[in-house]
């Protein structure tokens, strides 16, 4: 018997008790009523044990969802930062990526131009060199049929 059911034994045993005349006053059977306040001390620490048991395993499982919960969030979150350094990374080897290819393309465009250049300027010497020769040509061919 639980202790609910023992202190409703005691309620039907006031209410079946007999009525003093003129007064609230209610005869009952003293040993019954002690046998179930004996009853209902015996049972008591164990009806406490339990229920502090229950609360005690009620905060235990709501810290432990607390602590699952947390553990969740904080995954969420490390994976989120991951993902923004992830991206961020990537940005910032794209924007590395451009720069090295447009400092290329310069590079290249610089070589292209210098080269172009220096062509030119051989190709002005050898043009040069050429007037020279043609010229000492033109005054060997004048110089042998006596042209002077």
């Amino acid at each position: 018997m639980d202790v609910l059911k023992l202190v409703d034994e005691i309620e039907d045993l006031i209410e079946s008790g007999g009525s003093v005349p003129f007064t609230k006053k209610v005869m009952i059977d003293s040993d019954e009523i002690l046998d179930i306040i004996k009853e209902i001390r015996l049972r008591l620490p164990d009806e406490i044990k339990q229920a502090s048991w229950i609360k005690e395993e009620k905060q235990r499982i709501l810290a432990d969802a607390q602590n699952d919960a947390d553990n969740i969030l904080n995954d969420a979150e490390y994976k989120l930062e991951e993902l923004i350094e992830g991206e961020s990374i990537t940005k910032i080897a794209q924007e590395r990526a451009k720069e090295i290819i447009e400092k290329a393309q310069n590079n290249a465009k610089e070589i292209r131009l210098g080269a172009m250049e220096y062509a030119d300027s051989l190709l002005l010497e050898t043009q040069e060199n050429l007037k020279e020769v043609i010229i000492l040509l033109n005054d060997n061919r004048k110089e042998l049929r006596g042209d002077n």
